[in-house]
């Protein structure tokens, strides 16, 4: 009975370290005890998907309406939440949307990007003359990843940088890399995609009622930020890839698989923070183009792009 007394103590001492030990890091991780630390922000930002169908003589392009939005976040050295409502100017072509996009490291080697994106009723644009038109009944769904691995550590938080709390040890941090990258998408139509009033500029197999996709494929990277004068700093990030992609089309009264499996990207996003005693001023724009053929001399386009311009005030001046 005391060997069993003496063993349950043990546990319950190595359970409670264990416990402390949990703690400590959860503390370590989300919890920023510096007040100087902490920001109040309020932005404005623009998130769309628009997706183009073109020949060589023909394009149109689908635009979401209600692209821009306004919010209020909060900023710390340990994480940056911003709230964003949707900005509806058109309501009688209000396009029904829900866009999450984001950005994070990892470790010191690991910096990942998301994205899911839901669109539904886009302007319908072209350059051949016709009128512009709202199509309701389009639909999009855009999900996917970029992971990249850099070869050298990343020595920068994109999050402090968002928060105006760059650390400046140097005026230059540069890395970069090679990973991978995964992609579905989809767009609909209850008839067809390209407006009746439009069939005469494309053939027939450019009048698709259904498009799916998923693609897996390989990404390079090249990370930078610059510490310029006047408090200002500099970010930019460059990744191209290429990569197989399984897809159909379907159209009225038939199917197909396009032939050629691949798609090509280029993503690239820019960012400028700019401090001043209290307030910082951040102004972010990024961009992904996505390119694939559909046989039949039609091509498919697709570009995620967000911007922001954020102003924050820190609740207390550091010492």
């Amino acid at each position: 009975m005391f060997l069993f007394l003496v063993a349950h103590a043990q546990s319950q001492t190595l359970e409670s370290k264990d416990s402390l030990s949990l703690l400590q890091k959860i503390d370590r991780t989300f919890i920023d005890r510096d007040l100087s630390n902490y920001s109040l922000r309020v932005f404005t930002n623009y998130k769309a998907k628009v997706f183009k169908i073109k020949d060589d003589n023909s394009k149109s392009r689908y635009v979401p309406n209600n692209r821009y939005g306004i919010g209020l976040g909060f900023a710390n050295s340990k994480m940056l939440i911003d709230l964003a409502f949707n900005i509806k100017s058109k309501k009688n072509n209000a396009t029904r949307r829900f866009d999450l996009q984001g950005t994070t490291i990892l470790g010191k080697h690991n910096y990942v990007n998301f994205y899911i994106q839901s669109y539904k009723g886009f302007l319908v644009k072209n350059d051949f003359g016709a009128p512009t038109v709202f199509s309701p009944d389009v639909k999009s769904l855009t999900i996917g990843f970029n992971y990249l691995y850099t070869l050298s550590e990343i020595e920068f938080s994109y999050a402090l940088l968002k928060a105006g709390l760059a650390k400046k040890n140097k005026t230059v941090y540069f890395t970069g890399g090679l990973g991978t990258f995964a992609v579905f998408d989809y767009f609909s139509s209850d008839g067809n995609v390209i407006p009746e009033s439009n069939y005469g500029f494309y053939n027939s197999q450019a009048q698709i009622k259904r498009y799916n996709s998923a693609a897996i494929g390989v990404l390079g990277g090249l990370l930078g930020v610059f510490i310029l004068p006047k408090n200002i700093v500099l970010s930019c990030n460059v990744m191209p890839g290429i990569a197989l992609m399984n897809k159909k089309v379907e159209l009225q009264h038939d199917s197909y698989r396009p032939s050629n499996p691949m798609l090509y990207k280029f993503d690239f996003s820019l960012a400028v923070n700019y401090n001043i005693d209290r307030f910082y001023v951040n102004v972010s724009y990024g961009n992904g183009v996505y390119s694939t053929d559909l046989d039949f001399d039609n091509r498919y386009l697709f570009n995620l792009s967000n911007a922001k311009l954020a102003v924050g005030y820190r609740l207390k001046v550091k010492k």
